[in-house]
């Protein structure tokens, strides 16, 4: 996997909007701090470019989710669809702050330092999968690299620490966006030439039986004759296991999609969804717009 792709599926997986928006403040903080009115045209144009930027996949995202119908598990394609279903209320895991039951979760533990800010001393994320149903059948999702957007955060603060923690409660409503797989049953990767090989390998550790099944001139020596009965009864008892497995169900998975789009995952339906993301691009905008009138302006007066 490449270095972009990991660091675009980390940035996924974490708060988007809200490391954007720390962004933003981040830069006009540290022109307004600077003292001098010469970086904040460089500043300006700075966020001007990251909310163009911003407001792009904000608007990717609300039309990912208008574009895309949602598909019932057991009748969906494999590769990119949308699911809603409930989320399973048992095999739960603990959040490590509340210790609250959950299927998913990410926190984060600050201290305040010398200069009265919070500072980030501890995060992580849950990569445990959990189960969605829809009726129709049964999907594991795999939560790591996800966006997960719309779920309630809750804070508490002692002294000069502070713990904040995002929680995925189970049997609860999932909306779930990603690359859809079915892992064995008909979709099983098989091959037949390296398990035939297999098997007679195995067979082969134990010569004497070889040969009380195939020597049948019984003159101590499996030849070319008898070798080739033993590569066709191999070749026949893997293929018959080869249909087993084939008939037996597979399992459904909803994934990190391998190309790198969105894999999404929300508590909120999707019309709530876009309509978030529609106002976050709309805000993405005017930041970028604004920040551009900046810029102008200030080279304009020099």
């Amino acid at each position: 996997m490449g270095l972009q792709l990991m660091g675009l599926r980390w940035l996924r997986s974490q708060s988007m909007n809200g490391l954007l928006a720390a962004v933003y403040f981040g830069i006009a903080g540290g022109a307004f701090h600077a003292g001098s009115g010469r970086h904040w045209p460089w500043a300006a144009g700075a966020i001007s470019a990251i909310g163009l930027l911003a407001w792009g996949a904000a608007l990717r995202r609300a039309r990912a989710i208008s574009n895309i119908a949602t598909s019932r598990i057991a009748s969906a394609a494999q590769g990119y669809v949308e699911l809603q279903g409930r989320t399973n209320t048992t095999d739960l895991i603990y959040s490590p702050l509340s210790n609250s039951p959950c299927i998913w979760y990410r926190y984060a533990i600050y201290e305040r330092d010398s200069d009265n800010d919070w500072k980030e001393v501890e995060s992580g994320t849950s990569s445990a999968t959990f189960d969605l149903h829809d009726g129709s059948g049964v999907c594991t999702i795999d939560p790591d690299h996800a966006e997960v957007m719309g779920v309630p955060e809750t804070s508490r603060v002692s002294g000069d620490t502070k713990h904040v923690e995002h929680l995925l409660h189970g049997g609860r409503n999932l909306y779930a966006l990603g690359e859809f797989v079915t892992v064995g049953g008909a979709n099983s990767v098989l091959s037949l030439r390296e398990d035939v090989n297999a098997l007679l390998t195995s067979w082969k550790q134990n010569p004497a039986e070889l040969q009380r099944r195939f020597d049948l001139n019984r003159d101590g020596e499996i030849d070319l004759k008898e070798w080739e009965l033993a590569r066709r009864l191999a070749t026949r008892t893997v293929e018959k296991e080869h249909r087993n497995i084939r008939a037996q169900p597979g399992v459904h998975m909803l994934r990190a999609p391998q190309d790198g789009r969105l894999f999404l995952l929300s508590p909120l339906s999707p019309q709530s969804l876009r309509r978030r993301y529609l106002l976050w691009s709309g805000f993405h905008l005017a930041v970028c717009l604004g920040a551009a009138f900046i810029t102008l302006k200030t080279l304009l007066i020099r």
